[in-house]
């Protein structure tokens, strides 16, 4: 029986009631022991990853303990029940089914239908090019597809040699002597490069290089080997006489650049000489550069595009100049770091480098895991490079309560610590010199050179250092021989005395086996204050996690320990790693709600997120004036991204958020969890950069046991559609799975058949695999396949120019920033708004692209700052925007997708109703439906394809949209599902008309009409035995009879259909406007087909034709459904007329009028312009015609087919 409280007022009330009953739940959570919840943790990622659909745990858990299964389940989107009573009561879990819910009853269906002036547009098309005058689409497209057209324009030499010969290669080392010796600077950094512990390595690297293809160096952070690597080989190359091409590989587009700098400063030159780089859509040097450094990204499309004719048995030779032969060395960096571009190329890598014999891959990475990587590649050799950090004291939980609660004690000026930090790895060599020493020690009594070794390097891992044969520890050695001093200090240094020698003896059974007395005593004192230390701390923990959840951050705990760190030091900054920006934001309220940290003379708290703005994060770097403490609050950016030179102590709350996905149920995932041993060892590491240091990390030693040794790579986290294609470009033969479980962690089969799935949908992939026409050519474009065919259609339909944004708004990041103030967040939502409504309103997407106008048009004005900070948008990213658009405006050319600059497919780029078109091609298939809030909700909510219902997040501008304001039910498109903390929601969405889903659907469906449809109404339940059911299959019964019914159905124009969109959406819509979409839909592909196989042509007469009348269409009814926003935006002062942005209330402006001539659709439209008239007595198609023309697309097979 649950206990009782005594009844209240408040409590008597439902409300009051759920609130208690939540607080007892989290109550009875926060009493489980951490060892249980790291047990159950474990055991549902296993349960996750196996192919059982069902687990069942063994009856023995509490109550408290079923309770935080199934909360943990619900965070992993898995259902759980318990089930039985007593003792035999047991929990099961369960892996969530997609499930495509069956539509009935008429208030599931919209109602589409075109409007005057389209009917008038359709009924000339269709007079002038019916669906069975003269050559089918397919004969159209065939007769010109007999041979693809090449791609026109400038190829890439970014990876080919240099053309130098021996004398222009000596003029250029004598340069680069000659200005190091007169370059003062310069010479200082030469001997900066000397002292780096890779410098002595460097006759090791070279001569393992020259004698191995694959060669593996492990390097501890601050080494040198990611400027230095590059450099020893150009410069060996270049002693040779001989030119060369360094391709060396960053995960991060940021690492790429500031390398390529940081070498060229080093060299005494500009970016682009002799060191370059390319990244996604932006690029330095060139073929003139012998080391280009580029992300995995980019490499690895070269080597996909130039690889596939290894795979497809073409001889090297037969390669051009331009191609991968010309890279004598591929160094691929930061190979722990498992991004899926990297795991990916070095699977082909590894395939291709027989056929390329006098190519070398260098690989570079972190100590941690380099056995596996050099196993990956058959045994390669490994050069161990130590690192350089200063001395780290590390703190846990049960050791940070302690402090804390003491309030007398200096707990800096104590020794002893919960440990240092153990960056250093033992060389072969020290382990050598310490097994001798111990040797010597034994044989001599010279205890000399051991101490020697100890004090030189005062780590843990010399202190409890195990001889390789004995078992003997430095502590054991100084024991037997009675060195009280010695003893003291490496106790006091965190020696641990309860180690064992091979012969099961311990320090203390050594001094009483020698006779040792004091120092046996010495050491008896130490275990036993150790003991009851521990005791004390073990009750501190356990009641603490008695009342908190160690998942969720203390802020408390963190105040009490900042200003402890204060009140003990008087200097050094204070680095704070947190989750997300919810967590910094509500840390630094309390702080500066607290008397102790609300002077700003004394405190300088700063906030450092990604999305924070620049010039606030540069603040970061800045030393505070004399008596001013900097704590700054970070997310794991300051975890290796960046370095704060004057950080000395480290506070790791050990959560981080990770981006994920989880492919049983097709959703992204971005919640706070646990960082990996690497990652904790990382964070430790920012204390111990340029001084020696302190990290308290807020876990205990028991979870730091229980942590994942690295982050879950890449691969294995994230949608993998762009993979995918990638295999098929690469070896067109290949199965997809089939080749991926040649990575070092293969995706799950679930994520690559999603993957598939999405392809196919998308027509890249054909339904039996096969790689198509047009998904060679989307996989020819540097963005994601589904960008690729958003950017094609949007040429089709002259609407480039925000394509162009939204492509690299994707591909980078969200411009808009932060409100740094709680005032501000309001002024920053409306403004968000006030863009949106720009093109009509309801879209975050739309309100990027109005950011980046109204930005443009700031600058251009002189107005760049005011609409930045009006508007909440960051200039650096609006200007890294910029220059992508660029680059991938010249890929498009270079493709031969579009004439000269562009300019003539933006002709429309600015009507709301083709926009949102484009904006359905470019996130299709994320559709969804939205519905009324869920009972005892206050929130519209989405439902998916999948029957999920989704919250939309309150950083949409749709959040606060009232499902009272529409007459249908408004459809959305998304970019994705996330599931966060507090379950799934979508973050950034766009409200859309029925029109642009039925034109770009995968598949519609026109359904017979039941005469007991309003009958099943009732037949909605929410039952958990659905999950069983088929699902899919019954969502349209197919019947012999059905044929008939449908032709019957459609055999008059006026008749009313129901169209079902990927067997879920249904609309309602006449007979004729469903033949006429069929057929449209059938042109608008045959369009895109002709397109990417002959860029540079113009589109036959009745494709031309057919896609004028779509966008016309898409004009006068793509915003139909959409209701614009009738409540008024906060007021702010636009900046529209300064910008020069126009923008239209209807969604009809002069950026396309229907009169205009068809060639206004590009080089690609009619040579001649279509007649259309508009008014009325104009061409009229009698209701024979109409009929006629309906049956027409019927017998072509345009349309019907069931299920």
């Amino acid at each position: 029986m649950a206990s009782t409280c005594p009844s209240t007022s408040s409590s008597s009330s439902g409300l009051g009631k759920r609130r208690q009953k939540k607080g007892q739940r989290q109550q009875e959570v926060t009493n489980v022991t951490e060892s249980t919840r790291i047990r159950v943790a474990l055991v549902l990622e296993q349960f996750r990853a196996s192919n059982d659909e069902v687990y069942t745990f063994e009856p023995n858990l509490s109550n408290r303990d079923r309770a935080a299964v199934h909360i943990l389940c619900r965070k992993m989107g898995m259902k759980s029940k318990s089930s039985g009573r007593g003792d035999q009561r047991r929990i099961s879990v369960f892996k969530n089914k997609q499930n495509v819910d069956t539509l009935k009853g008429k208030d599931a269906r919209s109602c589409f239908k075109f409007s005057e002036e389209a009917k008038y547009v359709l009924q000339d098309l269709f007079t002038r090019y019916p669906p069975d005058d003269g050559e089918t689409c397919e004969q159209v497209v065939g007769k010109h597809s007999k041979k693809v057209d090449k791609l026109q324009g400038k190829k890439d030499d970014m990876f080919c040699k240099p053309a130098m010969n021996k004398s222009e290669i000596a003029k250029r080392v004598q340069s680069l002597a000659s200005r190091i010796e007169k370059t003062p600077s310069l010479k200082q950094i030469a001997v900066q490069r000397s002292k780096l512990p890779i410098a002595s390595f460097k006759d090791v690297i070279i001569s393992t290089v020259v004698s191995n293809q694959v060669v593996l160096i492990s390097g501890e952070t601050g080494c040198g080997k990611t400027t230095q690597v590059p450099q020893f080989i150009l410069d060996h190359m270049w002693g040779k006489g001989e030119t060369c091409k360094i391709v060396c590989t960053q995960p991060r587009r940021i690492s790429a650049t500031s390398v390529s700098e940081r070498i060229s400063a080093e060299r005494g030159e500009s970016v682009g000489d002799t060191v370059g780089y390319k990244i996604r859509l932006e690029s330095r040097g060139g073929r003139q550069s012998s080391i280009m450094f580029c992300t995995n990204g980019v490499l690895l499309r070269a080597l996909v595009t130039n690889g596939s004719a290894i795979f497809n048995k073409l001889a090297p030779r037969k390669l051009g100049k331009d191609d991968i032969s010309d890279i004598t060395h591929i160094i691929v960096d930061e190979i722990h770091e498992r991004d899926r571009y990297s795991d990916f190329m070095l699977a082909i890598l590894r395939d291709l480098l027989p056929s390329y014999p006098n190519l070398c891959l260098v690989l570079m990475s972190a100590t941690l895991d380099a056995e596996r990587f050099s196993k990956y590649f058959a045994g390669c050799p490994v050069i161990r490079v130590p690192g350089f950090t200063y001395p780290v004291k590390t703190f846990y939980l049960e050791d940070v309560l302690s402090i804390v609660k003491s309030t007398e004690n200096n707990h800096l000026d104590s020794t002893s610590t919960s440990g240092m930090s153990e960056e250093s790895i033992l060389t072969e060599e020290y382990k050598v010199a310490l097994d001798e020493a111990i040797d010597v020690a034994f044989s001599d009594d010279d205890l000399d050179p051991l101490l020697d070794l100890i004090s030189s390097d005062g780590g843990p891992k010399v202190f409890n250092y195990q001889h390789s044969s004995s078992g003997v520890t430095p502590l054991m050695v100084f024991s037997g021989k009675g060195c009280i001093g010695d003893i003291c200090m490496l106790l006091s240094f965190g020696a641990d005395c309860q180690l064992r020698a091979n012969d099961g003896k311990t320090s203390l059974d050594w001094a009483e086996q020698e006779n040792q007395t004091e120092a046996a005593e010495i050491i008896k004192r130490h275990m036993e204050k150790s003991s009851s230390s521990c005791e004390e701390q073990q009750h501190l923990l356990d009641k603490y996690l008695s009342t908190v959840d160690p998942e969720l951050i203390d802020d408390v705990l963190i105040e009490q320990l900042l200003r402890k760190i204060c009140i003990d030091s008087e200097d050094g900054a204070i680095l704070v790693f947190l989750p997300g920006w919810e967590d910094i934001n509500r840390t630094r309220d309390r702080l500066k709600a607290s008397q102790y940290f609300n002077d700003p003379s004394k405190f300088s708290i700063i906030p450092l997120h990604s999305m924070v703005p620049s010039v606030e994060q540069k603040k970061v770097f800045r030393r505070p004036p004399s008596g001013c403490r900097k704590i700054v609050l970070s997310t794991n950016i300051a975890e290796t991204a960046i370095t704060i030179d004057d950080v000395v102590y480290v506070i790791d709350s050990g959560r981080m958020k990770e981006k994920s996905y989880d492919p049983y149920n097709n959703v992204s995932t971005l919640q706070s969890s646990w960082v990996s041993k690497a990652s904790g060892k990382q964070r430790e590491g920012r204390a111990g950069r340029c001084q020696a240091g302190i990290c308290y990390h807020l876990y205990s030693k028991l979870r730091a046991a229980s942590l994942p040794d690295f982050q879950v790579p890449e691969i294995k986290r994230i949608p993998i559609e762009e993979l995918c294609l990638q295999v098929k470009l690469l070896n067109p033969d290949c199965k997809i799975e089939e080749f991926l479980q040649k990575t070092l962690d293969p995706p799950v089969y679930e994520t690559i058949r999603n993957a598939i799935i999405v392809l196919q949908d998308i027509g890249a992939l054909s339904f039996d695999e096969k790689l198509t026409e047009l998904g060679e050519r989307l996989g020819s474009l540097p963005v994601h396949p589904l960008t690729s065919k958003m950017l094609l259609i949007s040429i089709l339909l002259n609407c480039l120019d925000p394509a162009l944004t939204l492509a690299c708004a994707s591909d980078y990041r969200d411009p808009f920033t932060l409100p740094m103030l709680p005032n501000e967040k309001k002024r920053a939502a409306a403004a968000k708004v006030e863009l949106a409504s720009w093109y009509g309103g309801r879209s975050d997407q739309l309100a990027v692209v109005a950011a980046f106008e109204g930005w443009k048009g700031a600058k251009e004005n002189g107005q760049e700052s005011r609409f930045c900070s009006m508007y909440f948008v960051s200039p650096s990213t609006m200007n890294m925007l910029s220059g992508m658009r660029k680059q991938l405006q010249s890929e498009l050319l270079r493709n031969g997708f579009i004439p000269g600059d562009g300019s003539s497919c933006n002709l429309n780029a600015q009507d709301p109703g083709i926009l949102h078109a484009v904006l359905v091609a470019g996130l299709y298939p994320m559709v969804g439906r939205l519905l009324p809030p869920l009972k005892g909700g206050k929130r519209a909510v989405v439902e998916t394809a999948g029957g999920d219902k989704v919250r939309l997040h309150p950083h949409s501008t749709n959040f606060k949209l009232s499902f009272k304001k529409f007459y249908d039910r408004p459809l959305i498109v998304y970019d994705e599902i996330t599931r966060g903390d507090g379950g799934l929601h979508i973050r950034n969405c766009s409200i859309i008309g029925p029109l642009p889903l039925l034109l770009l659907a995968t598949e519609i469906v026109v359904a017979p009409r039941n005469e007991d449809d309003d009958d099943d109404d009732d037949d909605e339940s929410d039952s958990e035995d659905a999950d069983e059911d088929d699902g899919e299959e019954d969502n349209i019964k197919a019947d012999p009879s059905d044929a008939q019914k449908g032709e019957k159905i459609m055999s008059s124009p006026d008749n009313t259909v129901t169209v079902i969109v990927d067997r879920w959406i249904p609309f309602e819509s006449a007979a004729l406007d469903v033949a006429q979409i069929y057929c449209l839909r059938e042109r608008l592909d045959a369009a895109i087909l002709f397109k990417v196989t002959h860029p540079g042509k113009v589109l036959p007469e009745v494709l031309a034709a057919s896609i004028y009348a779509v966008a016309c269409i898409l004009l006068y009814n793509g915003m139909s459904g959409i209701s614009l926003p009738l409540e008024p935006v906060d007021s702010l002062t636009t900046m529209v007329s300064a910008t020069g942005i126009g923008h239209s209330d209807t969604g009809r402006n002069n950026g396309m009028n229907p009169n205009n001539s068809p060639n206004s659709f590009g080089y690609s439209g009619l040579h001649q312009r279509p007649y259309l008239h508009h008014q009325r007595g104009g061409t009229h198609i009698s209701k024979a015609r109409q009929t006629r023309i309906c049956h027409q697309i019927i017998m072509s097979k345009y349309l019907f087919h069931l299920g």
